[in-house]
Parts: structure tokens; sequence; C-alpha cells
């Protein structure tokens, strides 16, 4: 089996509280705290609310990133969580995000990042 320099998490989240989506507040803590919970250094903070709804944003974590984009009209929303290495675990901070999302469904894929042919190339 080859190594991954990282684990890419897309997160299909749905039947989620409105309320919880619509809030830029809410949205930026579940997801500063689910990088925490998942062991990441988080390292910079970003996140947009839309009129008249809708919260987007990113969590920079030294290991990667953790992104949201929200439809709290539909109880939708689209979350990614990198991380590089073996430290920390993506899966842990898709958890969390679901648990307080209070989704009612789910739909995850995992796609490994930066997994390498037997022969690399170097680029100078």
């Amino acid at each position: 089996m080859k190594h991954a320099l990282g684990r890419h998490i897309l997160c299909e989240v749905y039947g989620c509280d409105p309320k919880v989506l619509n809030n830029r507040k809410s949205i930026e803590e579940i997801m500063v705290d689910a990088a925490l919970e998942a062991g990441a250094e988080v390292r910079e903070v970003a996140f947009h609310k839309f009129s008249p709804q809708g919260v987007s944003g990113v969590v920079v974590i030294s290991e990667s990133h953790l992104a949201i984009h929200t439809w709290p009209e539909l109880g939708y929303a689209a979350v990614d969580v990198f991380t590089c290495g073996d430290r920390v675990n993506p899966w842990t901070a898709c958890e969390y995000i679901v648990k307080l999302f209070k989704a009612q469904d789910v739909d995850t894929t995992e796609v490994k990042r930066g997994v390498f042919p037997q022969k690399v190339r170097v680029v100078s």
C-alpha cells in the first residue's frame, strides 16, 4: 500500500439545523473546535455570512485546512477536512461537525492526497 501525504474528507451533511447553518459565529466555533478535537493546530480563521442566508469559511491548520459552505434553506452543508501527516485524524473533526449540526444524513468520501507513483521526478 502506498503512503499518502494527506487525507481529504469530503463530507456532505444533510438534514441539519438551519439555525446553526445560518449562524456565522456558531459555524466558526464548531469548525475551530472540530479542528482542536482532532488534535490540529489552528493558524488562521476566516468566515463570511451571506445575505439573505448561508455561511462560508475556512480554518487554516498547520496540518492543512477545514472548509465549509452552508445552505440553511436546504439544511445542507458541504464540508472539507484535509489533514497531512499521521498525527491528526480528519474523521474526528467530521464526526464532531456532524454531531453539532444535528445532521439527519451524511455522505463522506476520503481521498488520499499526495500518493506518488514508484518513480518520482523531483523538480528543482
